[in-house]
């Protein structure tokens, strides 16, 4: 029960996080943002406000942020049609009901002859019987009624398409951009609370379960020698450690006014994702500070970052094989472990898949935030967009691929995990 509030809590955030960022910055650009969405399929709940659909759907896999303008829009009157019409005190079309007209008594019919909803917003035709062809306005607010279900008018400027290359750029980047900022937050959490580790070759903390302090190690003693080598710092102890797994090390300590040594056996940690060798069970010593933390936030971050771009270097360049890759399954289960940790390992876990998610999202594939900047990027060496149609396809394909390895990579976890 732990693992699964913990991996609902974390995507939760993670995913809010992402689309918060587009939602910001495609409205400030002005484009009319439909739905922002947590979540997929059905929806669980859900409400109005600022022209905008806030829901939460039952599958927790992702979420999305509906712009006008990014699918062709679902309703379109064409000449012939009858229309119910609603006006507002302005005397402006503030509702087309489309049918059930019988539900809206306050509607006039008119038999549709033109109607444009983009660019002049306006509706003419033969309004209940009469001969007179007449035109009227439609408010740039106004609502298609199908089926009792309202949908807002896009006009051209509030759509995505109609938004220079650097606002739509922006809206995109945003989203993969909010996930460094929540990763880089969470680590400043982490630091507050944990404190930031110094470079002294002194023990700060233990683990209970480590060889360390089986050994008698306490928190405070300073380490001295390693098998006879000097250690001037946290860097230079970790490094002697690590690189003799399972190999005993005489250890010289000093504790106040005494010095003693000690023999110890680095042994190995299995942790989330990744076998660590060298392990004592000793974390380095700490100092609070709110200008430290938010240092701290940042340099890793970038650390982080580094080391998850240098992972993909290695798959590209066959060092790294998709049986090191996990999908659903495996991130279910390394939140689990990051979970009976204790929060803290849990919070950099956070940051980390945080991190995770903003890079893969940044990668140039179709159906990714990092395909669509592709295809922005192209249209503004070319000076015109690529066919709406042709860059669908890519999307839709690209999406089957990466459903496609999601299966190999989720089958990879069963066999990992369970078989």
């Amino acid at each position: 029960m732990n693992t699964f509030i913990s991996i609902i809590l974390i995507f939760g955030l993670l995913i809010f996080i992402h689309e918060l960022g587009h939602l910001i910055f495609a409205k400030r650009a002005g484009i009319l943002c439909r739905e922002f969405a947590i979540g997929f399929g059905p929806k669980m709940f859900s409400f109005v406000k600022n022209e905008t659909k806030y829901t939460i759907r039952l599958l927790p896999i992702g979420g999305f942020v509906r712009m006008a303008g990014e699918d062709p829009e679902m309703i379109n009157i064409k000449a012939g049609y009858e229309v119910g019409l609603v006006f507002n005190d302005q005397g402006h079309v503030k509702e087309l009901v489309i049918n059930n007209k019988s539900k809206h008594p306050e509607a006039h019919i008119i038999q549709v002859e033109k109607v444009d909803l983009e660019h002049q917003l306006f509706v003419r035709g033969y309004l209940d019987g009469e001969e007179e062809c007449r035109t009227f306005k439609i408010d740039e607010k106004a609502l298609l009624i199908y089926d009792e279900q309202h949908t807002q008018i896009a006009p051209y400027d509030r759509q995505f398409s109609s938004k220079t290359i650097g606002q739509r750029a922006l809206a995109i980047f945003a989203g993969p951009a909010m996930n460094f900022v929540l990763a880089a937050v969470l680590l400043m959490v982490y630091g507050l609370l944990a404190g930031m580790p110094t470079d002294e070759a002194k023990v700060g903390d233990l683990t209970d379960d480590g060889v360390a302090i089986a050994a008698g190690l306490q928190p405070e003693d300073e380490i001295i020698a390693i098998d006879g080598q000097t250690v001037e710092s946290w860097q230079d102890m970790t490094a002697i450690i690590q690189s003799h797994p399972n190999e005993p090390l005489n250890f010289e300590i000093a504790r106040g006014t005494q010095t003693f040594e000690q023999e110890i056996v680095p042994a190995d940690r299995v942790g989330p994702g990744e076998v660590e060798e060298g392990y004592i069970g000793v974390y380095p010593p700490t100092e609070h500070s709110l200008t430290g933390a938010i240092a701290f936030g940042f340099t890793q971050t970038y650390e982080f970052t580094k080391l998850i771009f240098e992972a993909l270097g290695m798959l590209v360049t066959g060092q790294f094989s998709l049986d090191h890759l996990s999908g659903p399954v495996g991130i279910y289960s390394y939140t689990g472990e990051a979970a009976e940790m204790g929060y803290l390992v849990l919070i950099q876990w956070a940051a980390a898949l945080s991190i995770n998610l903003g890079i893969i999202n940044l990668l140039p594939l179709p159906a990714l935030d990092g395909g669509r900047l592709t295809f922005i990027g192209l249209e503004a060496v070319r000076g015109k967009p690529i066919d709406p149609e042709k860059e669908g396809v890519v999307h839709f394909i690209g999406f089957a691929m990466l459903m496609l390895l999601m299966l190999v990579v989720t089958w990879n976890d069963i066999n990992k995990f369970f078989l």
